[in-house]
């Protein structure tokens, strides 16, 4: 039997989400395995099903009867490794967050209202990017939309970015791992309007630039070993996360100056602009 061995750029994971939307009987989950198929080829693959409360009920396990009893979330797992997941409270973010750091790709089926890359069948509304769209899924061009999704954002987490430098072949002279995250704070003191959410936009190509300049530079010092550093764009809701930077080094003295550093230089260097959304008010905050 032949190994099969992925080449060295996909131990550096990057996890890509992509979106199938279209109404009944289009053709969406075909099209997800025609893409499932040719994504495993790259990296390890995840999907998730949008399901409707009759659907709830999988294969007659009981996990409507034990959600009624009051769990919050259940899961089944079967002899051969095969699992299922439902939960009253849990959100697509939630699942997203959970497979960031394992996996390449995640396909999501049916969730129209997500703001992240769509494949779009029909005129199905949807929100994010259409990065395809087609009368009916046989239409789809799979090449081309897994070379568009290439081209996308990849989601991060903390847990991702913290895996991708525990993976660092530098990993085993590693003692301290440090980490900050900033997120969307909701008042700056108790008088103040509340902050709803804030809409991030990057200068394309300009901030990706400046961000892998600073994780080298930080990389250069004396015992600092890895550097990831990740701001979201979009629009982002109070409480939410918004910017990540992990730091993987011999100590933690280094590690923390180069967390510290880091920050400050992504706030003062990297062209991410800012839109405030309070109850009263909007505005870019550069502007004001």
């Amino acid at each position: 039997m032949t190994a099969t061995v992925k080449p060295p750029a996909l131990l550096w994971r990057n996890m890509h989400v992509l979106g199938v939307v279209g109404y009944s009987d289009t053709g969406k989950t075909t099209l997800l395995e025609r893409l499932a198929e040719r994504l495993a080829d790259r990296g390890r693959v995840a999907t998730i099903k949008h399901l409707h409360e009759f659907d709830i009920d999988i294969e007659g396990k009981d996990t409507a009867r034990h959600r009624a009893a009051g769990a919050d979330r259940t899961y089944g797992i079967v002899d051969d490794g095969e699992w299922f997941a439902t939960g009253a409270d849990r959100t697509l973010r939630d699942a997203l967050d959970d497979l960031a750091p394992a996996f390449d790709y995640v396909l999501v089926e049916g969730f129209s209202e997500a703001a992240i890359p769509q494949v779009v069948i029909g005129d199905r509304d949807h929100a994010g990017e259409a990065i395809a769209t087609a009368t009916d899924a046989d239409a789809v061009d799979v090449e081309a939309v897994v070379d568009a999704l290439g081209a996308t954002d990849p989601f991060e987490t903390l847990g991702s970015l913290v895996q991708q430098v525990k993976d660092d072949p530098a990993a085993e002279r590693a003692g301290a791992i440090a980490t900050f995250t900033g997120q969307v704070r909701a008042k700056e003191s108790a008088d103040d309007d509340r902050t709803e959410r804030l809409t991030f936009e990057k200068y394309e190509g300009v901030a990706d630039q400046r961000l892998a300049a600073i994780e080298r530079d930080l990389e250069s010092r004396d015992g600092v070993l890895s550097v990831e550093l990740h701001h979201r764009t979009g629009t982002i809701e109070a409480g939410e996360d918004i910017v990540f930077v992990v730091v993987l080094a011999g100590h933690r003295t280094e590690a923390f100056e180069a967390v510290s550093d880091g920050i400050d230089r992504l706030k003062d260097d990297v062209p991410i602009f800012k839109k405030e959304i309070t109850v009263e008010d909007s505005f870019w905050v550069h502007e004001r």
